[in-house]
């Protein structure tokens, strides 16, 4: 019978099928960086897209889509995501930059099946925000039907970590542990400290190759992660809400020849938006989400569109395996809060989390030799009545409202009872902050 209930879990996958090619023909096809395309066909082959344009036929055995009447863009990407991961923060440690949260992804997360009914095609899966240098973190697809979690993995995408300022760090290691840091300037020592020993023991590994030191260093994997930071290797997301630890991690940086830094959430931002353009730094935003907890008090729901027009590369993400689905609404908000073009707002949810994320040579808009990751929606996306109807990854369709199953996850029974009430957790026991009051309440009791 164990047999037969798994080989009834394989036959109810949508996605068993390798095809990779596909035609959508006249739709409106949203380029994001060649305007709008009326009645245009686009042909996606072997997972890429090979051509756009009119009239285009299908070679023969190619998938066909009729979007006549519908608007297709590139797939959005969600650069602050928790979905296909549990348990995502290593509060063991001020500084946990060896974690990968890649050991750690659940191909069967029905978030991800929710997130692709919502047009996301990619996500940046997140350690969490206890450390001041957190774990890595890992730039995912959504090939929601594999049971491999190494084919969720967007192969070959740069390297992450996560780092944090402010209360969720001084929390959980200073008033939970009572180690450093218990304030915000202790916050910065960690990074400081961290920094100089990666120089230190990058130099000790270039006199021992160069034949200056006879015996090789002890081998570290947090170093190693701390030194591809300083070489540039691995992109920085920070967690951060106050202007001036904003700054204050802008200024850590510098002194160390830091460039690559994405802050996370920079509820702030809007204050020291020319700040961080001159550095080139970019912001990841909620669109109109704030006071959940004392330093992330004050913000506006103009932080997205103050920091575009200041020429900072802004994203604006979800944080959340609810709010992920509607990533669409939330860059619409910026219409009404900074009165931004549409393509300026959906850049937010599809160019620009992908330059975040060092993928923007592969994904983030609809253009010849990128990878096929399509949203096809009914009505605008920007329109409060839009509703996605396919959401294609590689060319593989993975979610067709019209020819999906009413329950679409993969392990659980479709005809299980639901309880009339569910509890939702608040924002800061979740994904982010998961773990960490827990960890504080383990130390208060020994």
């Amino acid at each position: 019978m164990q047999y037969l209930k798994y080989i009834s879990i394989l036959l109810l996958l949508p996605f068993m099928a390798s095809s990779q090619d596909v035609l959508i023909q006249n739709g409106t096809v949203i380029t994001i960086t060649d305007g709008v395309k009326e009645g245009t066909d686009v042909l996606i082959q072997n997972g890429k897209i090979t051509r756009i344009g009119e009239g285009l036929s299908a070679p023969s055995g190619v998938e066909t889509i009729d979007a006549t009447g519908m608007h297709v863009m590139p797939g959005i990407i969600d650069a602050h995501s928790h979905i296909a991961l549990s348990v995502v923060n290593e509060a063991t440690d001020p500084n946990t930059a060896h974690i990968k949260v890649g050991d750690g992804l659940n191909p069967l997360d029905v978030s991800i099946y929710r997130a692709l009914a919502g047009g996301v095609t990619s996500s940046h899966a997140m350690h969490g925000s206890a450390n001041a240098v957190g774990g890595q973190c890992e730039t995912i697809k959504h090939r929601y039907g594999t049971m491999d979690p190494d084919e969720l993995v967007m192969e070959g995408a740069p390297r992450t970590i996560k780092f944090a300022l402010g209360e969720n760090p001084m929390r959980v290691h200073g008033e939970g542990r009572n180690i450093m840091p218990r304030t915000r300037m202790g916050v910065e020592q960690v990074f400081r400290n961290s920094f100089g020993k990666a120089q230190v023991y990058r130099q000790e590994w270039a006199d021992y190759r160069s034949g200056n030191k006879k015996s090789p260093p002890e081998y570290s994997e947090k170093m190693e992660a701390m030194v591809d930071i300083l070489e540039g290797e691995i992109i920085i997301h920070c967690h951060s809400y106050r202007a001036d630890e904003i700054l204050m991690l802008l200024g850590v940086l510098e002194d160390y020849g830091v460039t690559k830094i994405c802050f996370q959430h920079v509820n702030e931002g809007f204050k020291v938006a020319p700040e961080l353009a001159e550095y080139g730094a970019m912001a990841s935003v909620f669109a109109d989400w704030w006071a959940y907890k004392f330093e992330v008090y004050y913000s506006t729901a103009y932080n997205a569109a103050i920091l575009t027009k200041n020429g900072v590369v802004t994203s604006i993400n979800s944080d959340s395996g609810e709010l992920i689905r509607h990533l669409y609404h939330e860059a619409a908000k910026t219409q009404r809060y900074g009165g931004l073009t549409d393509n300026e707002a959906l850049r937010l949810i599809t160019l620009n989390p992908a330059i975040q994320l060092g993928i923007q040579d592969r994904v983030g808009s609809i253009e010849v030799g990128k990878e096929g990751d399509v949203a096809i929606f009914k009505g605008h996306p920007l329109s409060i009545y839009a509703v996605p109807q396919v959401t294609i990854v590689d060319g593989t369709v993975r979610f067709d409202i019209n020819k999906d199953a009413p329950d679409m996850r993969i392990d659980i029974d479709p005809e299980e009872a639901i309880p009339a009430f569910y509890h939702q957790e608040e924002h800061d026991e979740h994904k982010c902050m998961q773990d960490a009051f827990e960890q504080l309440f383990l130390s208060e009791k020994h």
